[in-house]
């Protein structure tokens, strides 16, 4: 099946009793069961409900994965991965990472007993040096949030997959259009489901797809019983997500390549992040794993000026200086005071992030006005 047919129908079929083509919103809280035990296999929404269920199916079919499970945000899907491990425990993961999963690994989990090992995963090597019997998962970003640095995802799941350490790949920036990481030997991929699939910024979601029915029912077991579970409105709306996804994302992605270049042309521009540029350093991956570089980029000023950053930022009209990503509007952030502020500033300045970057999401626009809003903020 072709992607574009595959995202048009993956997941739903006319329901039977109607012959409704969409997927109805099941709001129930509870099943009628014939006896006790006996029911039509739903007991309890916080278990199951068949809009879910459909979506769960989308999710799986759109990542060549076996199984899928739906969360109420990407947070909740990563705190479920987490929640595999136990006291003592490993996770290695990118120094360059969004500031919610390092806000939820180092003030939530550490407590617990669970270290977090911080390296530059674009060098593979520092990856296999880091490891050590305690070493239980790696948690990978590729692209980045925000500096775009891209991880070769085979080549880390052939140092993984010898040693039983789990392999998980935050897929959101790609998503499934562009990048699958399962066919790359990954055995977890989260997506925080808000941005490009929902891709309407108009609903909250994670989700984790995987091919291991052991790892899914750990993982079911864990959504299950913590319950961190979206409601049928939001699975129904991100059922209509997914099928304009591929239509969305060539869009996103002409979008974005077109004004990566032009900022890169541009004389009051300094360094622009995006991995579709040929002299970037993880371009030759990039271009392997990916079928095209996507709509997210970064940029800092040539005079590096935070207050000239912050100028800019407060001065587009159709980029929407705003949190999140991916959805079909251009926006703008800073990441510094908004996705990141939760890393410590040392730690930002070494790995790159810097008081003046700042975040594109490219949308789906007509790119010349973007170009034109962009042109008028930098002045």
């Amino acid at each position: 099946m072709k992607e574009a047919t595959k995202y048009i129908h993956a997941g739903t079929e006319p329901d039977p009793s109607t012959g409704a083509i969409m997927t109805p919103i099941y709001q129930t809280s509870t099943y009628v069961q014939a006896a006790p035990g006996k029911h039509k296999g739903y007991e309890y929404a916080r278990s199951q409900n068949p809009t879910r269920t459909a979506l769960e199916r989308a999710f799986a079919e759109i990542e060549n994965a076996n199984y899928a499970l739906a969360f109420s945000s990407g947070v909740a899907a990563t705190d479920a991965v987490i929640k595999l491990l136990a006291p003592g425990d490993e996770v290695i993961c990118a120094n360059d990472m969004y500031g919610g999963t390092y806000r939820l690994f180092t003030k939530v989990f550490e407590k617990f007993g669970i270290k977090f090992i911080y390296v530059d995963t674009t060098k593979v090597s520092n990856i296999s040096k880091a490891i050590n019997n305690q070493t239980k998962l790696v948690w990978l970003e590729t692209p980045t949030n925000p500096l775009m640095n891209i991880t070769d995802i085979s080549a880390v799941a052939a140092i993984t997959k010898p040693k039983d350490i789990l392999l998980a790949v935050d897929n959101t920036f790609a998503s499934p259009y562009l990048q699958n990481p399962i066919d790359l030997g990954a055995d977890i991929i989260m997506h925080s489901v808000t941005k490009y699939l929902g891709g309407h910024s108009d609903v909250i979601q994670g989700c984790l797809m995987m091919n291991s029915p052991e790892l899914r029912d750990k993982l079911y077991f864990i959504q299950k019983s913590c319950g961190a579970v979206p409601g049928p409105m939001d699975c129904f709306l991100v059922l209509r997500g997914i099928k304009t996804l591929h239509v969305r994302m060539k869009a996103h992605c002409e979008n974005g390549a077109k004004i990566a270049q032009w900022l890169r042309r541009h004389p009051k521009i300094g360094k622009v992040y995006w991995p579709g540029f040929e002299d970037h350093p993880g371009y030759a991956v990039a271009k392997k794993q990916m079928r095209d570089f996507g709509g997210m980029l970064s940029f800092v000023l040539k005079n590096d000026s935070v207050e000239e950053a912050m100028r800019v930022l407060s001065s587009t009209k159709l980029f929407s200086l705003a949190e999140s990503l991916g959805g079909v509007e251009s926006l703008i952030n800073h990441p510094a005071s908004m996705t990141h502020a939760s890393i410590p500033k040392e730690e930002r300045i070494k790995n790159g992030l810097t008081d003046s970057l700042i975040r594109l999401s490219v949308g789906i626009e007509d790119a010349d006005d973007l170009i034109e809003d962009l042109n008028r903020a930098i002045g």
